[in-house]
């Protein structure tokens, strides 16, 4: 769905093939956009990516069976993170909810797949993730329903966001992270966490975004596209579907765990691998961030390898030009690879290899041995 907001004057349209088409790329400096999220606030239009309402009385148990967080005591009010995984706890989707007079909505990225819900019944293969939650209706008391066209997802993000919001009529503004506040006119507001920047998520109603949009701009928010968002959620460390992710990735590997998915409540599809790895083992991989060989025009491209030596040890996720950090990707790592050395990221085969370090800020902590492990190792002991 093409935003309006493309013809605003100094809007930059991405190239056709790009995930993010439909919204601007950028308004003229995109390494200027970047300085003033972080100094003082920026509005992007994100209005691409899907949003599904989910109305109904049973709306919060469905979806406590359905998605990976647990939604049974989800306030009005109030929102949080959940994925969609398949049998073998794999990612398959990633959105962001919100509960809002008498319903819960969804958002997340254009395109969101989920593996079929029914293989046992000869319907294999992927389906959008409308199509999966259809599936997955039964006798629930639920009516979900696409909301793309009713709603418009808008981010304001920097120290001066609130300010901003506030001036333009939102009220009150959400202190917390997750909390969520009307607008007037419909919508809503969503705090996220966004590693220390003030971020929050506005779905507009779509036949007023060009009104928001003025009124947020003219109360100080520049406007900003998707490139550079996406260097700031880098930054943040903040995978993102198809990006960082392969066809193995389970949360664990992501940082998704608590954030987006329950290791304690059962029912949910995938649920098993999820305990199993928090409780008795360990991710096989980690996310980390790779610094890149600025001197070189080449870069790596989401799903390339990243080696040590002759081994390969990883694969590439995003990869953007961050206005302080310089070029540098989100990256999948087995936890044997080492993280103080030199690595090389890119595909040498189509002269795309870099020479790559790891941030070490980015380095998961080691949390230990797995709770249900230790417990284990008790019981023996005695």
């Amino acid at each position: 769905m093409k935003s309006p907001l493309l013809e605003l004057p100094g809007a930059v349209p991405p190239p056709e093939d790009s995930a993010d088409a439909g919204v601007p790329r950028h308004f003229g400096d995109p390494f200027s956009e970047q300085r003033s999220a972080v100094r003082s606030a920026v509005v992007v239009d994100r209005s691409h990516r899907e949003v599904i309402a989910v109305p109904g009385e049973e709306r919060l148990s469905w979806l406590h069976l359905v998605l990976s967080q647990h939604m049974n005591d989800l306030e009005e009010g109030w929102g949080t993170e959940s994925l969609v995984l398949d049998t073998q706890g794999r990612v398959d989707s990633h959105m962001l909810v919100a509960h809002h007079d008498g319903v819960v909505y969804l958002d997340t990225d254009a395109g969101a797949m989920a593996t079929s819900a029914l293989p046992s019944m000869g319907v294999d293969g992927r389906q959008s993730l409308m199509e999966y939650l259809e599936a997955m209706r039964f006798w629930s008391k639920v009516e979900p329903r696409e909301a793309t066209g009713e709603f418009a997802v808008f981010t304001v993000v920097g120290p001066d966001a609130a300010t901003v919001l506030e001036r333009a009529g939102v009220s009150p503004v959400p202190t917390q992270p997750y909390e969520v506040t009307g607008l007037p006119g419909g919508g809503f507001v969503r705090q996220v966490p966004f590693r220390g920047l003030f971020t929050a998520d506005l779905l507009v109603p779509r036949a007023s975004m060009v009104e928001w949009w003025q009124s947020l701009t003219d109360n100080g928010a520049r406007p900003s596209g998707s490139q550079a968002f996406e260097a700031l959620r880098v930054e943040a460390l903040r995978p993102r579907v198809g990006f960082d992710t392969d066809e193995r990735a389970i949360p664990h590997e992501l940082g998704w765990i608590h954030q987006a998915a329950h290791v304690a409540k059962g029912c949910y599809r995938g649920q098993e691998t999820v305990a199993k790895v928090h409780n008795v083992g360990k991710p096989p991989r980690r996310m980390v961030l790779l610094h890149l060989d600025g001197s070189v025009e080449v870069r790596p491209e989401s799903g390339d390898p990243v080696h040590h030596g002759d081994r390969k040890v990883g694969r590439v996720g995003s990869v953007v030009l961050h206005h302080e950090l310089g070029p540098v990707a989100l990256a999948l790592l087995k936890r044997s690879a080492p993280v103080d050395v030199d690595l090389m990221a890119g595909d040498a085969e189509q002269d795309r290899a870099v020479a790559a370090a790891v941030d070490p800020d980015s380095v998961p902590p080691d949390t230990g041995e797995p709770p249900g492990k230790v417990a284990a190792q008790g019981l023996r002991g005695r």
